[in-house]
C-alpha cells in the first residue's frame, strides 16, 4: 500500500500534489464539492509516456432498505441497511478510442481497501476516498489501453465505432429520500401471508420476502453533469413449489411491486393472490405431462405482457463486441433485431413506445419512470416500432455499428466499461383488438380449420424466473440458436367444445423476436407487468447485484404458431416421509 501512494505521489507538479487533501469543508453539498474539486485534479494529471484522462465520471449510488423473509407463519429475517456504493470512470484517451470495450483490459491497476463508502458528508473523507478510488481507476485505464492497442497492432482499423459519444451536460439535482415505514406491521403482514402456505400440505415448500428501499444516484463528470436522481422501489414476492407423484418440481410465483410501500395493495389482495398461486400449485401437481404441440399459442392477460418484456424488449439492445486478444470480437450476443432498421418486425396494427416520462398510467404510479439516465443523459418518449416497423433502439452513449448517439437509456452497469441499456414504461398497443374471449373463439376456429383436437392458452410465464441457476442453465444448454425463452407455468388445452385442461411441463422450441410477426390478433384488454430488470437470462429473480424498474403495458395476443415440448429433466425422487401436520 505504501509504496503504491509513494507512486502516485512522486508524480510531480503534474499530480497537482494529489496526495495532500483540503480539510476544510465548503458551503455547498459536501458530496458534490468533493466529486468536483478531485475531478479537477484527475483532470490535470499529465504523465510522461503515459495517456492522459479526458474524461472522468464519480457515481455513487444510495440505498437505504428494509428486509423481511417468512416461512409457514414464522420470521426468517428481518434487517435494515443503508449504503453507498460508488463507481469512478476514468477514460484515456479520446472519444474515439479509448480504454474501455476491451475484454481483458478490467482489473489491473492498484487496488486499496476502502471497504464501504463514508455514509457521512464528510468533505475531507470524501476526497480522500475519491482519491484513492481515481488512482486505481487511472492505473488500470492506462494498462487496459495499452493492451487494446496490442491487440488491434495487425488489424486493419478502417471501419471502427467511436468508443463513447458526446453527450450535451445535464443538471438535474433532486433531493433523496430518507425510507419510513411501519417496520412492526411489515413484519406482522408477511409473516401472517407466509402462514398461507400452511394450509397446502401439497406445496413442498414456500417462501414470503418484503424488500423496501429508498435513495437514489449522485454523479458528476468533467463535461459538466451533475446529476442527483432519486429512486424508490418495494415489493413483496412470494415463492412455493410443489411435486408431481412422477418427481416433477413445480414452480410458482407472484410478486407486487410499487414506488413506495403506501402504493402497495392492500392485504387482503395480496391474501387471494397468494392462495390462488397456492391453488394453482396443488393442481399442477396433478395436472398430466404436456405433450408435442404445434400451432396457434393464446399468451392471455399477463403472459402477453410477459411475452413483449422477454422476447421483445431485451431484443431492443444492441450489444456491442468487446475488443479480445487477437482482434475484435468477443462472446457478447447479439440482438435479434439487429440489422433490421426499418423491417417489420410485428402486424402492421402495433405501435411500441418507451416513455420515462410518464409517471402514471390509468391512476397507478408505473414503476419504470426516471428523469436522468445513469450517463446523466435526460430521456424522452421512444417510438420503437410504428406501424409493425422497427424506427430506433435503446442506446447508450457506447456507440454501435450505425448509432453514435444516446437517447438516455443506460439503465444497468454493462460490461468493459460500458452501461447498457433497457426500457423504461414499455406501452405495447394495436390499432385493431378484439374481445378477449374473441380471441377463445378465434383460437378454436383456426384448431378446427387445421384438424387439431385442441389449442394452448399460457396465461403465465416463468419471466421473472424464480427458477434455480441449475434449471437455468439447463435451459441456455439446451437452447439452439438464439435467446432461449422461460418456461410457461400455467398452460390449458383448449378443446374445441370450449373446456380447459391443465397440463404441466412444457417448454417452447424455436420461440424467438421473429415469431412476433406472425401474431394473428391481440385483445383490448391491457395487463401491467412490473419488475426488476438485472440483466441476468429470464431477469432470473436474485440474478443479478443491480436491477433497474421496468415497466410493461400490453394485451392479450394470439401468434400463429408456435411449437412446445415436454421437458426431459431427470425428475427428483419424492420425499421419503410425508410431511408434518401443520395444523397444531
Amino acid at each position: 500500500m505504501r509504496r503504491l501512494l509513494l507512486i502516485v505521489a512522486s508524480l510531480g507538479a503534474g499530480l497537482g500534489a494529489l496526495a495532500v487533501l483540503s480539510a476544510q469543508a465548503p458551503a455547498t453539498d459536501p458530496v458534490f464539492q468533493a466529486m468536483h474539486d478531485e475531478i479537477d485534479r484527475a483532470k490535470k494529471l499529465s504523465l510522461a509516456n503515459l495517456e492522459a484522462p479526458y474524461f472522468v465520471e464519480y457515481t455513487i449510488d444510495e440505498e437505504e432498505n428494509f428486509t423481511l423473509s417468512a416461512n409457514l407463519g414464522g420470521l426468517l429475517a428481518r434487517r435494515k441497511d443503508r449504503f453507498r456504493e460508488p463507481s469512478v470512470d476514468v477514460r484515456v484517451g479520446d472519444y474515439k478510442f479509448d480504454n474501455t470495450n476491451f475484454a481483458g483490459g478490467f482489473g489491473g491497476g492498484s487496488r486499496y481497501d476502502l471497504q464501504r463508502f463514508p455514509l457521512e458528508d464528510s468533505y475531507p473523507l470524501l476526497r480522500r476516498y475519491f482519491w484513492l478510488l481515481t488512482d486505481s481507476s487511472y492505473k488500470a485505464s492506462v494498462e487496459a489501453i495499452s493492451r487494446k492497442r496490442a491487440a488491434l497492432r495487425n488489424m486493419q482499423q478502417n471501419d471502427q465505432i467511436a468508443d463513447f459519444a458526446h453527450v450535451e451536460p445535464v443538471k438535474s439535482v433532486l433531493p433523496l429520500k430518507r425510507l419510513a415505514l411501519d417496520e412492526d406491521q411489515w413484519a406482522s403482514r408477511v409473516r401472517t401471508l407466509s402462514a398461507i402456505f400452511a394450509g397446502y400440505p401439497g406445496v413442498k415448500n414456500s417462501g414470503v420476502e418484503m424488500y423496501a428501499s429508498e435513495g437514489g444516484f449522485y454523479l458528476l463528470n468533467s463535461e459538466g453533469t451533475q446529476v442527483r436522481e432519486p429512486g424508490s422501489a418495494t415489493y413483496v414476492r412470494a415463492r412455493a413449489i410443489s411435486q408431481a407423484a412422477d418427481g416433477m418440481t413445480l414452480r410458482d410465483a407472484v410478486t407486487y411491486h410499487a414506488v413506495d410501500a403506501a402504493h402497495l395493495p392492500g392485504e387482503a389482495e395480496m391474501r387471494r393472490g397468494l392462495t390462488t398461486m397456492a391453488d394453482n400449485l396443488v393442481e399442477l401437481a396433478k395436472a398430466p405431462k404436456g405433450e408435442d404441440y404445434s400451432g396457434p399459442v393464446l399468451f392471455e392477460g399477463g403472459a402477453g405482457a410477459q411475452i413483449f418484456a422477454e422476447v421483445l424488449s431485451r431484443n431492443l439492445t444492441l450489444n456491442r463486441r468487446p475488443v479480445v486478444s487477437g482482434g475484435r470480437g468477443g462472446g457478447a450476443q447479439p440482438s435479434e433485431l439487429e440489422g433490421r432498421m426499418g423491417a417489420r418486425v410485428l402486424p402492421d396494427t402495433f405501435d411500441v413506445v418507451d416513455d420515462p416520462t410518464q409517471k402514471e398510467w390509468r391512476g397507478r404510479p408505473l414503476f419504470g419512470s426516471y428523469n436522468v439516465d445513469r450517463e446523466g443523459v435526460t430521456p424522452k418518449p421512444l417510438k420503437l416500432i410504428e406501424k409493425g416497423v422497427l424506427k430506433s433502439y435503446l442506446l447508450t452513449r457506447q456507440p454501435v455499428r450505425g448509432y453514435e448517439g444516446s437517447n438516455g437509456r443506460a439503465r444497468l452497469p454493462g460490461n468493459f466499461g460500458a452501461n447498457s441499456a433497457a426500457i423504461s414504461n414499455l406501452f405495447v398497443s394495436t390499432t385493431d383488438a378484439v374481445p378477449v374471449s374473441e380471441l377463445k373463439k378465434r383460437l378454436i376456429e383456426l384448431c378446427r380449420t387445421r384438424s387439431k383436437p385442441y389449442g394452448i392458452i399460457v396465461r403465465k410465464m416463468d419471466f421473472p424466473s424464480s427458477a434455480g441457476v441449475d434449471e437455468v442453465r439447463r435451459l441456455l444448454s439446451t437452447q439452439q440458436g438464439g435467446r432461449p425463452v422461460s418456461s410457461p407455468i400455467l398452460v390449458y388445452k383448449l378443446y374445441l367444445d370450449g373446456h380447459e385442461e391443465l397440463v404441466r411441463g412444457v417448454r417452447f422450441r424455436g420461440f424467438n423476436v421473429r415469431s412476433l410477426k406472425d401474431i394473428l390478433a391481440a385483445g383490448d384488454d391491457a395487463s401491467v407487468l412490473e419488475f426488476q430488470d438485472n440483466g441476468a437470462p429470464f431477469a432470473l429473480i436474485g440474478g443479478g447485484s443491480f436491477t433497474a424498474e421496468v415497466s410493461v403495458i400490453a394485451p392479450s395476443i394470439l401468434i400463429d404458431d408456435l411449437e412446445l415440448h415436454p421437458v426431459e429433466d431427470e425428475l427428483p425422487k419424492l420425499p421419503v416421509v410425508s410431511p408434518p401436520d401443520m395444523t397444531r
